[in-house]
C-alpha cells in the first residue's frame, strides 16, 4: 500500500474496549517495519534529485554524548583500545543503543496490553527477532528530509522557546512552521524537528548537566523540554500527513515531563502506528546549512546498525543538500 491510498487516521480501526487506533492491517500484521514502508524506490529518486550542492551535514553526536546519561541506568560507553606490535583492535563496553543520536526500533515500546506494532507479544520478539532494528538496516532509512526550525519559527514571533521548559508542539504549528519555510510536506517525508535543546545543553558544565539527570514522567526530577504534543491529535496529523519518520534535537521528540492527561506519544507512534523516531539528533548544522540556501528539503540518508534483534541503534544519518 502506497501513501497515498493509505487510510486516513480516523478510518483506522480502534483497539478493543479503547479510543487509540492501530494500523496494524496496513501493511499486514506480519510486517516489520512500519512507517519505512513509506520509503519505496519512488521516493528514494524524487529524494536524490534534492541534491543540488554536495553537500553533506552529519546529523550525529559523538557516540559517548550527552555526557553523563541523562538517565540513571544510561552511561556513556567504555572505549577499549588494544595494542600490538601488528596495529590495534579495539572493543565498547557497556554501549547503550538507547543512547546519543538514536533510531528506536519497534521493538522499543509496547501498547499496554495490547502489544507491540502488529499486535505481537513478548514471546514473538524472543522467538524470531521481530520487528529488530536489522529490518530498518536492510532496507536503509533513505528520504526526503525536511527541516521544520521550531526553534528559529517561535523566535521570529517574538515567543522564543525556553530549553527547559515544556512547550508542546503541535501540528498545526508544524504546518505554520513548513508554510514560513516555503516548503510543503509531502506522503515518505522525514521530518526533522528543531527545538534548540540539544544546542543548549552542549553549552552547559558538567556540573549542570549532572543537574539534570531525571525521569521523563511528572514528579519531582522530572526533565522539562519542547516537544511534540503528546494528545491523540499529533499522533493523526503525523499519520495523514504521511510521515515515514521523526527525529529531534530534543530529549524524546516528544515534550517533556510526559502529561499523563494527553497519554505517552511513543506509545501510539511506535507500536500502534508503526512511525519510526529519532531522538538527541544534532540539527544546529544542517539548520545553518539550510538557512544559507534558504531551502528546507534535501536527501536524508541512513544506515541503522544491522544487529539482529536491536531494540535502537545509533542514528548514522546525514543530510546532503
Amino acid at each position: 500500500m502506497t501513501s497515498a491510498s493509505a487510510p486516513r487516521f480516523e478510518q483506522l480501526p480502534l483497539l478493543p474496549e479503547s479510543t487509540e487506533r492501530h494500523a496494524w492491517d496496513v501493511w499486514g500484521r506480519q510486517d516489520q517495519i512500519g512507517s519505512i514502508n513509506r520509503l519505496g524506490p519512488e521516493e528514494v529518486l524524487k529524494a536524490c534529485r534534492l541534491v543540488t550542492q554536495g553537500k553533506v551535514v552529519s546529523l550525529s553526536l559523538p557516540l559517548d554524548e550527552p555526557n553523563p546519561g541523562l538517565f540513571p541506568n544510561r552511561e556513556p560507553y567504555r572505549h577499549n583500545v588494544t595494542k600490538s606490535g601488528q596495529g590495534r583492535d579495539d572493543s565498547v563496553d557497556n554501549f547503550f543503543l538507547q543512547f546519543s543520536s538514536q533510531w528506536d526500533a519497534l521493538q522499543h515500546v509496547r501498547f499496554r496490553q495490547y502489544g507491540y506494532w502488529g499486535g505481537r507479544e513478548e514471546d514473538d520478539l524472543d522467538r524470531d527477532d521481530s520487528l529488530g532494528i536489522h529490518h530498518w538496516a536492510k532496507h536503509g532509512i533513505f528520504g526526503r528530509g525536511v527541516l521544520l526550525d521550531v526553534l528559529a519559527y517561535q523566535a521570529a514571533q517574538g515567543e522564543p522557546l525556553v530549553p527547559n521548559k515544556r512547550f508542546g508542539i503541535e501540528g498545526d504549528l508544524l504546518d505554520r512552521v513548513a508554510a514560513q519555510e516555503g516548503v510543503s510536506l509531502q506522503p515518505g517525508d522525514i521530518i526533522l524537528m528543531r527545538t534548540g535543546w540539544m544546542d543548549w545543553y552542549m553549552a552547559l558544565s558538567q556540573t549542570e548537566r549532572k543537574a539534570l539527570q531525571g525521569t521523563v514522567s511528572q514528579g519531582e526530577g522530572a526533565l522539562a523540554t519542547p516537544g511534540l504534543d503528546g494528545h491523540q491529535a499529533t499522533a493523526a496529523w503525523l499519520w495523514d500527513r504521511g510521515v515515514s519518520a521523526i527525529a529531534a534535537d530534543n530529549v524524546a521528540v516528544e515534550a517533556l515531563p510526559v502529561d499523563r492527561a494527553a497519554g505517552f506519544l511513543h506509545r501510539r507512534l511506535i507500536p500502534l502506528l508503526g512511525i519510526a523516531l529519532g531522538e538527541f539528533f544534532w540539527l544546529r548544522d544542517v539548520a545553518a546549512a539550510c538557512h544559507a540556501a534558504n531551502r528546507f528539503e534535501f536527501l536524508l540518508a541512513a544506515a541503522p546498525l544491522n544487529l539482529r534483534g536491536g531494540v535502537g541503534s545509533p542514528a548514522n544519518a546525514y543530510a546532503i543538500l
